[in-house]
């Protein structure tokens, strides 16, 4: 039984774990917040009826749920311990980088909404799941990124918030190796998704370049020389989260075509 969040995109690293689970055998949730997160997002959130039709479509189930509520958490948790009984996979994957600006500038109000997305979000499901996650192989994985090893101007948020998740996963490992209990984190670099397709548009209205040489401009940083996909990202998770990987715990794993090079 896994559960994976922000998993709502077709087209989004989350649902490419989701899929990618299934494909291997495993009864999958996905959950998203099924309501605009933001003014002017980058990309529209699905309704209920269409993460319902998602999941059907691998076999699975949908659940919508606000990382940032205790009682939509708790409802979920209380809802998979109904149906299901336990959980053995957990990937809190909803994450979000809206209103990027010089931290000097940037709205007070936005800096609270990503570190309440992007990080107490993370905490919040983990701490509500870990009760069900009683079976032996139990694993965590958290969806960090590069962002959260690298400094980047204009993200100042989203980098503070992703080097807090990496910080929780070595925290969290520590405490709940005793119990059995792996967690590790995952740092996509460059991934084609809606978000990095919505940065691209801004860069370009800023810099006065074209969405194609936004793109091209991060392609060039990429050793490897091109941009990642979901499905890779979803390679990297699954093997965190099986057996295969039951002697790794407290990690932050690069995928990222080698923009970063140590651990």
């Amino acid at each position: 039984m896994a559960l994976i969040t922000g998993a709502g995109k077709e087209s989004g690293i989350g649902f490419a774990i989701a899929k990618r689970l299934a494909a291997d055998g495993a009864t999958v949730i996905i959950t998203d917040v099924c309501a605009d997160i933001c003014e002017g997002d980058y990309a529209r959130m699905p309704s209920p009826e269409e993460l319902h039709f998602l999941a059907e479509t691998i076999g699975g189930h949908g659940l919508v749920m606000d990382i940032c509520r205790d009682e939509s958490v708790d409802d979920v948790a209380k809802e998979i311990t109904d149906r299901f009984g336990r959980l053995d996979f957990l990937v809190n994957n909803a994450g979000a980088g809206p209103a990027p600006n010089l931290l000097q500038y940037m709205d007070l109000a936005m800096w609270r909404k990503t570190l309440d997305i992007n990080l107490t979000g993370t905490l919040m499901v983990s701490r509500a799941m870990l009760p069900l996650m009683t079976t032996g192989g139990a694993a965590i994985v958290n969806t960090a990124s590069v962002a959260g090893k690298r400094p980047r101007s204009f993200g100042g948020a989203y980098c503070v918030t992703k080097a807090g998740v990496i910080m929780m996963t070595k925290v969290m490992a520590q405490e709940t190796g005793a119990l059995g209990i792996r967690v590790n984190a995952i740092c996509p670099g460059y991934i084609m998704t809606d978000m990095t397709e919505w940065k691209w548009g801004l860069k370009s209205k800023f810099l006065n370049m074209t969405v194609d040489e936004a793109r091209a401009e991060e392609e060039a940083e990429v050793p490897l020389k091109r941009i990642g996909t979901p499905g890779e990202v979803a390679d990297l998770a699954a093997f965190l989260l099986s057996d295969r990987a039951r002697y790794i715990t407290g990690q932050a794993w690069n995928i990222d075509g080698g923009i970063i090079t140590e651990i």
